[in-house]
């Protein structure tokens, strides 16, 4: 297998020939040009790495100070680490989710899914505060965060479409 890489100031591609190509699909597209914007889209999802790393902080502080022991994923006594955890374990159910809209839509529209990808992220440390106060119901201030992932929804569906020709790709 033989893999050329190349790097253009505007776009990167890849093209792939000898026995790689025989293994592709016949409508595969062998030349796949990245928008250089991409590294905003690459960027927001370092950015969400962030997120996870400071929930998984606050988690680990609430076990020490809460006295919840590994392996027990929710106190059966104690609800102010529950709702420490609970935000965690909300956040990484939809953190595939996130990933794969913010990188699949970001391929066609990397400004647009960046944005949104913050916008997340955002309405994540909204939803973590107001699960870490004292009332329950400002939870609910993250709800924001669904704008930017239902564009990000959006964009990769738009993506999709245009990837298998349904509409013309200079069409956004």
């Amino acid at each position: 297998m033989t893999v050329v890489s190349k790097l253009p100031k505007e776009y990167g591609y890849v093209v792939l020939t000898g026995v790689a190509s025989t293994f592709l699909l016949q409508r595969m597209t062998v030349v796949s040009k990245i928008p250089q914007e991409y590294g905003y889209v690459v960027l927001t999802g370092v950015g969400s790495t962030f997120l996870i790393y400071w929930m998984t902080y606050k988690v680990v502080a609430a076990r020490k100070k809460y006295k919840v022991e590994y392996p027990t994923l929710y106190s059966p006594d104690n609800e102010k680490f529950n709702c420490v955890q609970r935000v965690h374990q909300n956040t990484l159910e939809g953190y595939p989710t996130y990933l794969m809209l913010l990188f699949a839509g970001g391929l066609q529209y990397p400004k647009t899914c960046a944005a949104a990808g913050w916008i997340w992220i955002a309405g994540k440390v909204a939803y973590a505060y107001g699960y870490y106060s004292d009332d329950l119901k400002k939870r609910r201030y993250g709800t924001f965060g669904y704008i930017g992932l239902f564009t990000m929804l959006g964009c990769t569906i738009g993506f999709g479409v245009r990837q298998l020709g349904w509409l013309p790709r200079h069409c956004h």
